[in-house]
């Protein structure tokens, strides 16, 4: 019951721990110890990143300006490095950012760490401005630090996820003891599922669980799960694991009831693993709403603060985009009208947040004609005139979408809408697709500056494109949005497929 049919390094990892068990106290608190001091470890390379990007570029500027050298006693960028190293520090332990965990699943720390290196630097001007300490520091030594800080993190904090996931090897103290319980199936699935280097756990011990027939009685059922939940509980505090999963199928209620009433009598962690729907929604947690408790497995697309900021940046951008492409506008609408008959502006029916409908607005690049049924444009498109052939090229037949901003109808950057046929037909054939419509459809897109634009000639080309649409709705922020923008303007890939 112990030990079931394993892979070799479960069986190796479960082997080496029961030799160890009179020991079991020991790893236990060097794991502990070990575990703390790699978060410290972390805390002082995000400490060692600021001040070693401060102090050198002070020294540095003052060698090259004053061709002279600048003694420690009189640099000034202590208390610039000091007041952004506490607001990073004090931010990231505050979000569990140190935590072992939270190293281990760490994946993209862009977003987070750039947003939190902003904010720092808008407490030190809040501060410098409050304390009339903003002439201490030189103009070029400020803005090298803001340039070059947020490099200095990042690979710090790449290199600590690097160390992190090397001590969670199953061979190495550092990994999670575990013990599994369950019926065979959920655990040989389990098995099959996941690896351990993956996980960072070392799987010590496994208690398989008799199913009894339906047709038995109730009292030969509860005695056979009481008999197999004693000798369970008896390795677990023989082998004393740091966590017990109980990898029942929740809709087994009774089962999962005995089980916890069993295992909350050992001094282990206890988990319910939800099983593999769940597995699709790695950010879930357990929240509350008013009274209610819930497993959400999905936030609002933007939180209120999110929401505005996006907003503040459009209106800012595109108010400053629409003063200075004024002129541009005005060529193209002239050079438009001369290429051929009808008006420069068009106006086109797309579906845009929560699925409300809307008129966009695009500089007209085909030929006009009179009551014709939508279209979708293909390379060498007839209907396409010479100048609209550069327009589209070019992207510049968006840019009247600028008016769309303004009124608040589309976002800067965000889902592409589509045209109002084929949002309906692709609705009921792709899964999710609906989803894009959360957000405000944007000018440009993540899908867009990856090349995914023009005609969608199979459904796998419009699920490529919803994929990547989906993943800006999921990880947003304002650098993101500023990345795309970027692209937009320089990436190749931005005007692949541009017909």
């Amino acid at each position: 019951m112990l030990q079931g049919r394993l892979p070799e390094s479960y069986q190796a990892a479960a082997g080496r721990s029961r030799r160890r068990v009179w020991s079991a106290l020991l790893p236990q608190r060097g794991r502990a110890v070990l575990r703390v001091g790699i978060s410290l470890g972390v805390a002082l390379a995000d400490l060692a990143a600021i001040f070693g990007t401060a102090l050198p570029i002070e020294l540095g500027y003052h060698a090259v300006a004053y061709h002279s050298a600048l003694s420690p006693a009189d640099l000034q960028s202590w208390r610039m490095a000091g007041l952004l190293a506490l607001v990073v520090l004090m931010t990231n332990a505050l979000r569990g950012e140190y935590t072992f965990e939270s190293l281990l699943a760490a994946k993209r720390r862009f977003q987070p760490t750039a947003s939190l290196w902003l904010a720092a630097w808008g407490a030190l001007l809040v501060v410098s401005f409050a304390t009339k300490t903003t002439t201490d520091l030189s103009r070029a030594v400020t803005v090298l630090v803001f340039a070059l800080g947020l490099p200095a993190l990042l690979v710090a904090r790449a290199a600590a996820v690097s160390v992190v996931r090397w001590h969670v090897r199953p061979a190495l103290p550092s990994a999670s003891r575990v013990h599994l319980v369950g019926f065979e199936e959920d655990i040989a699935r389990f098995y099959a599922n996941n690896e351990a280097d993956a996980l960072g756990i070392r799987v010590v011990g496994t208690s398989y669980l008799r199913r009894v027939p339906h047709d038995a009685g109730g009292e030969a059922r509860h005695a056979q799960m009481a008999e197999d939940l004693d000798l369970a509980v008896s390795v677990v505090r023989f082998l004393r694991p740091d966590d017990v999963f109980i990898l029942i199928p929740w809709a087994d209620t009774a089962e999962v009831e005995r089980c916890i009433d069993a295992f909350l009598r050992v001094p282990a962690a206890l988990h319910l693993r939800p099983g593999t729907v769940l597995d699709r929604f790695p950010e879930m947690s357990v929240a509350r709403v008013g009274r209610l408790s819930g497993i959400n497995i999905g936030r609002r697309p933007l939180n209120l603060a999110e929401i505005v900021l996006k907003r503040v940046f459009d209106l800012a951008a595109a108010s400053v985009a629409l003063v200075l492409l004024a002129p541009l506008f005005a060529v193209l609408a002239v050079l438009i009208k001369l290429d051929s008959p009808g008006p420069a502006l068009f106006r086109q029916k797309r579906y845009g947040f929560n699925q409300e409908p809307f008129a966009v607005y695009k500089f007209r690049s085909m030929r006009t004609e009179e009551n014709a049924a939508f279209r979708q444009a293909t390379r060498n498109d007839s209907r396409i005139t010479r100048i609209g052939a550069f327009l589209r090229k070019t992207n510049l037949d968006e840019l009247p979408q600028l008016l769309n901003v303004m009124k608040g109808e589309m976002s800067l950057v965000g889902p592409r809408p589509h045209a109002l046929a084929h949002d309906r037909s692709f609705e009921r054939r792709i899964a999710l697709y609906a989803r894009r419509h959360n957000v405000r459809p944007g000018i440009t897109g993540w899908a867009q500056v990856n090349g995914l634009r023009g005609e969608t000639l199979t459904d796998l080309d419009m699920e490529r494109r919803v994929a990547h649409d989906l993943h800006y709705i999921d990880n947003w922020s304002i650098w993101f949005d500023i990345q795309i923008i970027v692209r937009t303007v320089f990436s190749r890939r931005a005007y692949r497929n541009a017909f």
